[in-house]
């Protein structure tokens, strides 16, 4: 038993060591080092080299160019090696310099027996591997990609046993009786790990690190088990894909075991010796880590620069229009553009999904949508429409039917040749069309989206007078107020799910942001909002919109609340978002590769052989919550995320404890995923968009096979002659006092992990605005130099 309890707690921990991945219809940023939040980079990157020979950082040349440069000054490498380990850093700034200019050869995992036995045979039995597992996980996982659905209705080893027990490939390549042994095999999953262990002679020291390389060599596959176990958590429950993973990852071990004992024995034990011994960093370790945190001290230090000169002031008069924005970076772009078009403009910052944890269903559809940040479970479920669209929603639903059908007629085994022999020709209208970019498709525009079941009047007051809080949205409001989500209009783009709301799962922002209007134009709600001293006047009118990233087109959902008093305000509204619009794509089509001006950006969007439509979050590198004021009329390029928050109207500070545990958790996973597909790409990195091709609706494979590839493509952070994207761990600068966030951090141990281990840096800003503090770690603060500047306010309403 206690063996067994051994076995299962080690493969439990290998499975928690590996990141989640969702299914591209709603793909959302990951952090890969999510499993490794309580180490050091430097101890992550002596795991990952172990497990994955994947490296934690950029290649020495990278710092040494910026050292080189000035852009890493001394000081920023000073500040960077008294953080260090004592025991393994250099002994000075000198040592440290010099140890920038040596070559570090490229890290090596630790080989497997699949590797062993691949070396004395010449076969590759680590890419057959990958190919016989992605090929049977493609089918068994399909979510409604191939016309023959696998069988399903047993655990994922199971389901690969039975396959397993009848593919031949393996013996035709060269391991005689794996159908057999894979027979022979135990019929559940734990106790084929435990045969396996026992065959392979591995003590229990080795099975954490050994366990989690072999779940590492299933890549994408791996972490889209993972993703199963987090659903399954999430809502109360567990599920073992991963872990069955594992034990079918074993298996073929055992099995090449068996086939090569003879000749790789000798080197397999050395291998057990490793993986038995503590993850410990070396110097070479710890200088990369210096390196990589004197980089990010350089952008700090820019950061503090801009934050530290003049800002706004506030202005007291009633603001000509309001827009909530996401406080996803490509909003920091468009937000400054309006403040330009008209000063008298106010801009806000909140997470894309307004607070509504939405599980939606769309116009003629059954599928429930979650419109929601990944970490939290859907409060509330709403669909688009209502009776009046009865006749509407059938109809559609008929034409989906009939086109599916179609589709499957087209693709079936049958009737594929003939189809394409007989109808081709009718096609090259829309080949051409498409080929040309021509049409685009429409922004979305289901019904109004409405809550189903309605809840009791008390409850949506509440919830209309919790986002308003969060919002930093108490008073002054506007005749207009714009609740705008944000989506990406692309074609062609296996990932455009990506590009959408992280903060609404995946999926555009519209439907969060119209259900929030609905709310908020209410009578009955407002009425009940004035007693709790948020007085809407009766002329202001909430109206939901859509920022596509891609375009930087907005849509305004005008037609959900007619009203004729606030048609000019309306027009006079699309006019500032038009010419905001073209200010925002000028100063992007400056960074996108061929960019000829900001009117090329549309067609971009409409261009399916457009591998960069856009940079979406690339170059992410700050998250600040603070009065507007302090960083309107600053360039920001683009690279922070900005959410408004007045600590001083957040009176339990309740506010501030959900920024530091939801909004900057949900950002730290965008920052780190796009660290990682820059400093491991092989690893973390879901390669060449263009080898890519789907498979099971879940995910991309290179080529025609393989591990499902997982993280960004490379396109979306290399602009192939150089990167685009800057990888720093995330700078969070809140606006608040000190004594408040370290409490905050006392009570949740997982964001403190992150702070404490440097995944993530935070800073309090002053009264100023400036960044005044740093936290040292261990609820420790050190004080920061700050410029003083005269001051010259900008007129800016906030």
């Amino acid at each position: 038993m206690r063996d067994a309890i051994g076995l299962d707690a080690a493969a439990q921990c290998a499975a928690r060591a590996i990141p989640p991945v969702w299914p591209l219809a709603s793909s959302v940023a990951v952090n890969p080092f999510l499993g490794q939040a309580d180490e050091s980079l430097a101890t992550v990157g002596a795991r990952l080299e172990r497990v994955a020979g994947a490296p934690v950082t950029m290649p020495r040349s990278w710092y040494e160019e910026r050292i080189a440069s000035g852009v890493i000054s001394d000081a920023d490498l000073s500040d960077a090696l008294v953080r260090a380990p004592a025991a393994l850093r250099p002994a000075n700034l000198a040592a440290l310099k010099s140890a920038a200019h040596v070559w570090k050869p490229t890290a090596r995992a630790l080989p497997t027996i699949a590797d062993l036995a691949a070396e004395v045979s010449g076969i590759d039995w680590p890419g057959l591997i990958a190919e016989r597992f992605g090929a049977w996980a493609a089918g068994y996982f399909d979510e409604g990609q191939a016309l023959w659905a696998a069988p399903r209705g047993r655990g994922a080893y199971g389901a690969w046993r039975a396959v397993a027990t009848h593919d031949l490939t393996p013996e035709i390549v060269g391991l005689a009786g794996f159908a057999t042994h894979v027979s022979e095999a135990p019929e559940s999953a734990p106790d084929a790990l435990a045969s396996a262990v026992r065959r392979l002679s591995l003590p229990a020291q080795a099975l954490e690190t050994y366990f989690h390389q072999l779940l590492m060599t299933l890549g994408g596959w791996a972490q889209y088990g993972r993703y199963r176990l987090w659903q399954a958590e999430l809502g109360g429950g567990t599920d073992a894909t991963v872990t069955d993973f594992l034990a079918i990852r074993l298996v073929w071990e055992a099995a090449l075991f068996e086939r090569y004992e003879d000749q790789i024995s000798l080197r397999w034990k050395p291998v057990i010796a490793s993986h038995a011994s503590p993850v410990t960093p070396t110097a070479d370790h710890v200088v990369d880590a210096i390196l990589q945190e004197a980089s990010e001290r350089a952008a700090q230090r820019t950061l503090a620069a801009t934050l530290a000169a003049p800002g706004a002031v506030s202005m007291e008069n009633r603001p000509a229009l309001q827009a909530a924005f996401c406080i996803d970076v490509r909003s920091e772009v468009f937000r400054r553009a309006l403040e330009t078009v008209n000063p008298d403009t106010q801009t806000l910052g909140f997470a894309g999904f307004f607070g509504l944890t939405a599980s939606h269903r769309r116009f003629a559809s059954d599928v429930q949508e979650l419109r929601l940040p990944v970490l939290l479970s859907p409060g509330l479920t709403t669909c688009a429409g209502g009776r009046e669209h009865a006749a509407a929603d059938q109809s559609a639903r008929f034409k989906a039917r009939a086109k599916r059908a179609w589709g499957r007629f087209k693709l079936a085994a049958v009737s594929s040749f003939a189809f394409v022999e007989a109808t081709g020709p009718v096609y090259a209208s829309k080949l051409v069309s498409d080929a040309l970019g021509l049409h685009g498709a429409p922004a979305p525009n289901d019904p109004p989206p409405r809550l189903d079941p309605d809840l009791d009047l008390a409850t949506r007051t509440k919830a209309a007078e919790t986002v308003l809080r969060a919002m930093s949205l108490t008073s002054n409001f506007a005749r207009l107020v714009l609740l705008a989500g944000h989506g990406a209009n692309v074609v062609n783009n296996p990932h455009a799910s990506g590009l959408h709301c992280g903060a609404c799962g995946g999926y555009s922002g519209e439907v969060n942001a119209r259900l929030l209007a609905a709310l908020l134009n209410d009578p009955e709600i407002r009425a009940g909002l004035a007693p709790l001293g948020l007085e809407i006047p009766a002329d202001t009118l909430f109206l939901g919109a859509m920022h596509d990233t891609t375009t930087d087109a907005v849509t305004l959902y005008a037609e959900d609340h007619p009203s004729a008093s606030h048609e000019p305000d309306i027009h006079q509204a699309k006019v500032w978002l038009g010419a905001a619009g073209i200010i925002s794509r000028g100063e992007r089509a400056l960074r996108l590769p061929r960019a000829t001006g900001e009117g090329s950006l549309t067609r971009r969007s409409r261009d399916w052989a457009e591998v960069r439509p856009e940079w979406a979050l690339a170059g992410c590198q700050a998250f600040i919550a603070a009065p507007r004021r302090r960083t309107a009329g600053k360039t920001l390029e683009g690279r922070a995320f900005l959410h408004d928050y007045d600590w001083k109207a957040d009176n339990d500070f309740g506010i501030l404890e959900l920024i530091l545990t939801a909004p900057v958790v949900v950002a730290s996973w965008i920052s780190l995923q796009y660290y990682g597909s820059t400093v491991a790409p092989a690893v973390f990195g879901a390669g060449n968009k263009l080898l890519h091709n789907v498979t099971g609706g879940i995910g991309v494979v290179e080529g025609n096979g393989g591990v499902m590839r997982a993280g960004l493509p490379w396109q979306s952070v290399h602009d192939g002659e150089r990167y685009v994207h800057e990888p720093l761990r995330l700078s969070v600068c809140i606006e608040a006092p000190r004594e408040v966030m370290t409490e905050i951090l006392r009570h949740h141990d997982g964001v403190r992990a992150l702070f404490d281990n440097r995944w993530l840096h935070l800073f309090a800003l002053d009264e100023a605005g400036r960044m005044a503090w740093r936290y040292a770690g261990d609820l420790q603060w050190t004080a920061m130099s700050v410029a003083s500047h005269p001051p010259m306010p900008l007129k800016m309403a906030v």
